[in-house]
């Protein structure tokens, strides 16, 4: 029975390359998850102005229901512009 080469690197790297790959892995996790409380403040936006459209009937609830709609739309277009932008940068 023969013993596996050692590889040629020494194990100090090879700990060092896999706590770099690691890391990479989590950073690119932690964007996911940003990109997806991006999302989620956008519907609560989305899902708050489409409530007090439809459920009170006055004039302040119209103005802040058909100014929550286009918020949503800049949360999710900021969110998904910096979720594209860290995703560059991780490489």
């Amino acid at each position: 029975m023969t013993d596996a080469p050692l590889p040629d690197v020494p194990l100090r790297d090879h700990l060092a390359g896999q706590r770099t790959d690691l890391a990479r892995t989590r950073t690119a996790l932690a964007n996911e998850r940003t990109l997806l409380s991006y999302v989620r403040t956008s519907l609560a936006f989305l899902a708050g102005g489409l409530a007090l459209l439809q459920l009170v009937d006055a004039a302040w609830a119209t103005v802040a229901g058909l100014a929550a709609l286009p918020v949503s739309a800049v949360v999710l277009a900021v969110g998904v512009v910096r979720f594209r932008a860290v995703r560059r940068q991780i490489g």
